[in-house]
This record gives C-alpha cells, sequence and structure tokens, in this order.
C-alpha cells in the first residue's frame, strides 16, 4: 500500500481544481435537504411526514432525470445541456420558498428533473483527467471529499434557517449551488469522450447495457439501502439509549471512519471488488445489531463505516470501466439512479424493521437483506464476463483544462424530529 500518488494526484492541478469547486458544489446541496424540510415544517406548519413527501418527491424526479440527463451530456456537451437546467432551477427556485405546500412540490420536481447532473459529470472530468492506473485513487479522494462536504451542509443548513426565516435560508442555499452551477458552465470541463466519438457512432444500450453492468447497478442501490439502515438505525439507537445529545458526533465518527476507509482504499495496489466490499458493509452493519452499549455501538459503525466509501467509490470505478467512454456519462447517470432508489425504498421498509422490532432490527435486516446480495453479486462478477470494448482514456493534457465540477444524490427522506439532522 502506498499514498504517494495521493500528493502526485493533489498536485495536478485539474483534480486539484475539481475537487475544489465539487465540495463547494455539494456543501449547498445538502443544506438544501435539511433547508427544505425544516422550510415545510416551521413555515408551511406541515408535518414532518409531509416534508418527508417533499423529499421522496424530489428523490423520484432526480432518479428519472439523471440517465436522460447523462445521455444528454454524452450526446451535446457540457455546455448545451446545462444551460436549460440553470435556467429552469434558477426560475424554479426563485419562487419555490415563496408559495404553498402543493405549488413546493411540483416546482421541487421541475427542478429536479432539470438538476444539473454534477456527480456524472465530476466522476467523468477526474477520470478524463488522469492515467486509467489512477482513476481508482482519484475516485476514493472524490469519495472523502464528499464525506467532509455532508459533514459541513447539513450543519450550514440548519444554522442559516435557525438564524433566518426558512424561505431567505432556502433561496441563499439555491443561489449558492446556481453560483457553482455557473462556474462549472463557465469552466467547461472536458468529459473526456473525444475519442470514441470520433471512432463511430454511439453504442446502443443492448450492447454496453450487460449482465455485469446491471449487477454494478444493483451493487450501487443494496449499498444505499444499508446506508440508511445505519442512518436511521443509529438515530433510534441513540434515542433508546438515551443518548439522543450524543447523535451528532456518532454520526461524525461514522462519516470519518468513512473517510479513512476512502483513504485507504486508494492507496491499496489492489483493490477489491465492489461485491466483495459490500459483503464486508453488510456484515458489519449486521454486527452493529449486537452492540450492549453505546461505547460498543459507536465502535461497531466506526467499523462499518471504514467499508461505506470504499463500496461507492469500488462501483464507480467498476461501472467506469465495464462501458465505453462515450456512454459513460449517460451510465453515471444510471448509477446515481440506483442510488437515489436505493435510498427511497430503503427509508420505509428500515423504518418499519425498527418500529417492529427496535433499532437493532434495522442494523440486522439491513445487513442481512444486504448480505444476501451481495454474496449473488460476488457469485456473478467472479465469473470472467466479456465487457463492451472501451476505449481507453487517456490523461487530459493539463495546460488543455480549465475548472471542474459535480452531481447531487441521494437523500434519505426524514422520518423524525432527529432524522432531520442526518438526512444523507
Amino acid at each position: 500500500m502506498t499514498f504517494s500518488s495521493y500528493a502526485a494526484l493533489t498536485r495536478h492541478p485539474v483534480v486539484r481544481q475539481v475537487l475544489v469547486l465539487g465540495f463547494f458544489v455539494r456543501v449547498p446541496l445538502w443544506a438544501v435537504n435539511i433547508a427544505v424540510t425544516l422550510h415545510v415544517v416551521t413555515h408551511l406548519h406541515r408535518s414532518y411526514a409531509e416534508a418527508g413527501v417533499v423529499s421522496m418527491v424530489a428523490a423520484g424526479a432526480l432518479a428519472i432525470s439523471s440517465p436522460w440527463r447523462g445521455r444528454l451530456l454524452d450526446k451535446v456537451g457540457l455546455r448545451a445541456s446545462i444551460t436549460p437546467s440553470l435556467v429552469v432551477t434558477a426560475c424554479a427556485w426563485s419562487i419555490a420558498p415563496f408559495v404553498g405546500y402543493w405549488p413546493l412540490l411540483v416546482l421541487v420536481a421541475i427542478a429536479n428533473l432539470m438538476a444539473v447532473p454534477t456527480f456524472s459529470i465530476i466522476r467523468s472530468v477526474l477520470i478524463a483527467a488522469v492515467s486509467e492506473e489512477e482513476r481508482t485513487t482519484v475516485l476514493a479522494i472524490d469519495s472523502v471529499a464528499t464525506e467532509i462536504s455532508f459533514m459541513v451542509g447539513p450543519i450550514l443548513g440548519v444554522l442559516a434557517a435557525t438564524y433566518m426565516p426558512t424561505p431567505i435560508a432556502l433561496l441563499l442555499c439555491q443561489v449558492c449551488a446556481l453560483a457553482a452551477g455557473i462556474l462549472l458552465w463557465l469552466s467547461n470541463p472536458p468529459l473526456g469522450h473525444h475519442a470514441d466519438d470520433a471512432a463511430g457512432p454511439r453504442p446502443t444500450r443492448r450492447t454496453w447495457v450487460t449482465p455485469r453492468v446491471l449487477m454494478i447497478l444493483l451493487v450501487s442501490l443494496t449499498a444505499t439501502v444499508i446506508l440508511t439502515s445505519e442512518d436511521l438505525g443509529s438515530v433510534a439507537a441513540m434515542r433508546s439509549l438515551h443518548h439522543a445529545g450524543s447523535l451528532g458526533w456518532v454520526l461524525a465518527l461514522w462519516g470519518l471512519g468513512s473517510a479513512v476507509g476512502g483513504v485507504v482504499y486508494g492507496g491499496m495496489h489492489r483493490h477489491p471488488p465492489a461485491a466483495l466490499l459490500l459483503v464486508l458493509l453488510a456484515a458489519t452493519t449486521a454486527l452493529v445489531s449486537v452492540a450492549p452499549n453505546e461505547t460498543w455501538f459507536v465502535v461497531l459503525l466506526f467499523i462499518s463505516g471504514v467499508f461505506c466509501a470504499p463500496t461507492i467509490t469500488a462501483t464507480v470505478d467498476d461501472l467506469s470501466r465495464a462501458v465505453p467512454a462515450s456512454v459513460r456519462n449517460e451510465a453515471m447517470g444510471w448509477h446515481g439512479s440506483a442510488l437515489t432508489l436505493g435510498s427511497a425504498l430503503g427509508a420505509p421498509a428500515i423504518g418499519q424493521a425498527i418500529d417492529s422490532g427496535g433499532w437493532a432490527d434495522g442494523f440486522l435486516y439491513g445487513g442481512l437483506a444486504g448480505l444476501l446480495i451481495a454474496l449473488a453479486a460476488l457469485t456473478v462478477t467472479s465469473r470472467r464476463r466479456p465487457v463492451p470494448a472501451a476505449v481507453p482514456v487517456e490523461a487530459v493534457p493539463i495546460a488543455a483544462v480549465p475548472i471542474a465540477t459535480v452531481e447531487a444524490t441521494e437523500t434519505v427522506p426524514p422520518l423524525s424530529d432527529e432524522a432531520v439532522s442526518t438526512t444523507r
């Protein structure tokens, strides 16, 4: 294992610029998730269940939009594809904070259907900016940066919604997100599939949506179901153990474990496949259910967190190598949809398990369900399957690349007051 590649990549001007811009784009997106919930509950005087409906509508719209927005990126390029997004989202969010609940639902759906596919963009730019040997490491750095932005964004969202009227706080968060999108448009970073474009017509989905690709997407979906069980299970556990006030630092340590895992994974010479990492994530999640007290709970949750970022990073890495570069953005869009659907499907199922059997069942059932799928995925992906021929991704010349970019993702609909502060 070596970490020298991290130093080399952080000195890469393109990588450094993309990661910095990505951080500042993601922070307001995480903040918006909290601000919207608090706006619905406090300003519109609606229930948390109704706030959860807003989150579900937003997640559903993102799941629908991600693939076709990614396909548009592949076909017409960055500026042409995100210009309508910037216009529509600016109009929608300039109105949404100041209307009632039902118009807000409609405007949230419209805005997310036209959302800038920032995660697809940032990953494509990072992959294109480095050599194939450095791909896994740069994706691991991005996963760590995402964890850090997740720690910062919700805190800023809560502060904004606490010290100013929620419509203003919500508008401010969206203005920051829009400003980051405009900066992305101005920088116009290369997405890295021009060689494929010159080589011939765009391949059809039938040629690249292979069983291996479908299994990678299933692994991605399952990973977020497991993460949802850890998220909601942590809320329930701290309440049950009478340490609700410790929830913030407990979740921060969980995020720290994920960041540590991401750093270690990126520094490895040989990287285990996503299916194997999912087995470890699922098994350690189920193990948390036997924690007898808060101390053991935190220790086991930290250990499980170590496999969070590596699992998500591995799915991105595996998917990027399983499809031709000319369809990478669309593939990343489907990846984003899988993550979003995993959160949306996992939240009610895990919530029901917790309601029925307590916090331990949330971890146990989430982990066991994930383990079954993970073992099946490991069996399938261990077989040598032919994959579509992909044009090698060459490193983009540093002098030719301006600043780069980002994408927004999965949110877990908040189910309770405490869950508002933990939505991922």
